[in-house]
């Protein structure tokens, strides 16, 4: 059965309010016709897991510059002063995650793990409010999973049946949300007919996709 969805359809689906894993890495790799839909159909009080927030106009930028995200979880802002200047206004909450620990933690969330252990912090501010485990007299963070209502990802093919394939440095965040998210839609360059991608290519499989983004019309959407 194909998973093909129109994006509109797809965007549909996701609630005010929702927690939302976006891939991606300063915009490459991000699912943009999706962010552009969300944007579109005015989604609010978004909480969103992610590397960042590119930059004003680009990828989770556009959702930042509309006001939409009550919550981030990312590992830093530097590149977006618009997530700056809300932050310190108080009109959004921030929570800065070292980057290893972000994927570790969102793997946690897909794989089932009650957490993870970490020197990454240890010491700092990263600390705060944390259990620390001592291990052979060396100190962890435990850091705790990360899910999601929806994963939003972007790959370079998809079959109907949802197999996916990723290209370069495309393939970031996006493997490791697919499991963390309750829902999973994937927005593909390009759709292919079930066998085209051999199966040593398929990073992410069918069972983990709910749906696939149809291939756009000439309006963009």
């Amino acid at each position: 059965m194909s998973k093909a969805i129109n994006v509109s359809k797809a965007v549909e689906l996701i609630p005010d309010g929702a927690s939302v894993m976006i891939g991606g890495f300063m915009g490459v790799g991000s699912p943009h016709r999706l962010i552009a839909e969300l944007v579109l159909q005015n989604r609010r009080d978004l909480t969103v897991i992610a590397n960042d927030t590119a930059r004003p106009g680009l990828g989770i930028g556009q959702l930042i510059d509309a006001k939409l995200v009550k919550r981030l979880i990312v590992t830093h802002i530097g590149t977006n002063p618009e997530t700056q200047r809300q932050m310190i206004a108080r009109e959004i909450d921030v929570e800065l995650v070292p980057q290893g620990t972000l994927a570790e933690r969102i793997r946690a969330g897909g794989f089932g793990l009650g957490g993870v252990l970490t020197p990454t912090g240890v010491g700092t501010v990263v600390a705060d409010g944390k259990r620390i485990i001592e291990i052979d007299d060396q100190s962890f963070l435990l850091e705790l999973p990360i899910k999601a209502d929806f994963a939003l990802i972007a790959c370079w093919r998809a079959d109907y049946s949802g197999n996916l394939d990723y290209a370069l440095t495309a393939r970031n965040f996006n493997p490791v949300m697919a499991p963390a998210g309750a829902t999973v839609i994937a927005e593909p360059s390009e759709i292919v007919p079930i066998g085209v991608i051999p199966p040593d290519d398929v990073v992410t499989p069918h069972v983990l996709v709910d749906h696939i983004i149809e291939k756009g019309r000439s309006n963009g959407r």
